[in-house]
């Protein structure tokens, strides 16, 4: 029996389908209002733990595939994530994970993220991402589990994983460094300065922000991560904006169920038409206080200012007060060039 137009929508939108091989995953869902703002652009969030889940049921699925201890994955650490297009309420993004490199502790997920329109046939690339897991064991969260190998097409192939596990190690072992780092709140600040834009959330972890584990699902702490990034953007350029790159989003340490979390956001660096973000996630223990507040997550998020036909519109330029906010907005723009020397040497290849 065939479904009435108003009923067939409401299936497609509560409907996730998963299509599966041995090394790669693909989810597929429509976007719904509530996956957008209020002009219909997707969140960068919600594509962001999206891409979450599709690599958690990989990842895990991969672990499990030995025998001994049953699994879960948990996120380590995501690459850089650049938002090649914006999707909109309506269409279907398509999400497909791939496994590309084991480690004896850790597995390497890609992840391409491609939106549809499901009226035209449209389809483009709006994502790219790599991201990082290690499982944990079921009988005890303290115990990492070993990896199975896969098998890789070539010696040349297994080299150039090797390569990146090694740099994303040591990059993950020179953020800890930051972690001591505070963003302070200052009153009545001047507009279009760090402590005007700056934001905060508070988030008490609950049941269904946690993996099987009882520790919060890597996609719930980013969509909240980008949710204050956004904030911060919008307080100081007054338009509307967009998710452009998130850079590296290290995990540290695992945020436990009944945490209360605090996802502190400020501006580093402007360019003409973009805005740094440093997102910082702090857990506090209620149950076990004693363990003290924690530095659990740091990324880099970057948005786009747009005008009222959705182009790039000039971002105001920051004022920075004192020497860590100007040695922060130098490192800033250190990164905005080499990001911009790396997309122009990348369309020249493509050329």
């Amino acid at each position: 029996m065939a479904l009435r137009p108003n009923k067939l929508l409401h299936h497609l939108w509560k409907q996730t389908w998963v299509a599966r091989t041995r090394n790669n995953v693909t989810t597929s869902r429509i976007m719904r209002p509530d996956d957008a703002n209020i002009v219909g652009n997707v969140h960068g969030g919600t594509i962001l733990k999206m891409i979450e889940e599709a690599r958690c049921i990989i990842g895990t699925r991969h672990c499990n595939t030995q025998t001994g201890d049953r699994c879960v994955a948990a996120l380590a650490r995501v690459e850089r994530t650049d938002f090649l297009h914006p999707m909109f309420i309506g269409e279907v993004a398509h999400v497909s994970a791939e496994i590309t490199y084991t480690s004896k502790h850790s597995v390497e997920v890609q992840v391409n993220v491609l939106s549809e329109n499901i009226v035209t046939g449209a389809k483009k690339l709006t994502n790219k991402a790599t991201l990082w897991y290690v499982p944990f064991s079921l009988q005890n969260v303290a115990k990492i589990v070993e990896v199975p190998p896969i098998e890789y097409s070539s010696p040349e192939q297994e080299e150039a994983g090797k390569k990146r596990y090694e740099a994303q190690k040591l990059e993950r072992l020179e953020t800890k460094e930051r972690n001591g780092e505070i963003i302070m709140s200052v009153s009545l600040p001047e507009p279009y300065t760090v402590a005007f834009s700056q934001s905060s959330l508070i988030h008490l972890i609950g049941p269904s922000d946690c993996t099987l584990h009882g520790f919060v699902h890597g996609g719930v702490t980013m969509k909240l991560m980008d949710e204050v990034a956004g904030i911060v953007a919008a307080r100081h350029c007054k338009t509307n904006i967009v998710t452009a790159s998130v850079d590296a989003i290290n995990f540290h340490r695992k945020i436990k169920k009944g945490c209360v979390i605090t996802i502190s956001g400020r501006m580093t660096f402007t360019s003409n038409k973009s805005m740094e973000i440093e997102v910082f996630v702090d857990a506090d223990p209620l149950v076990e206080a004693e363990k003290g507040k924690y530095r659990a997550v740091t990324a880099f998020f970057t948005y786009i200012s747009l005008d009222k036909d959705n182009k790039p519109h000039p971002v105001p330029p920051l004022k920075l007060e004192g020497e860590e906010e100007q040695k922060r907005f130098e490192e800033g723009k250190a990164r905005y060039l080499q990001n911009k020397a790396k997309r122009l040497a990348d369309k020249e290849r493509q050329q």
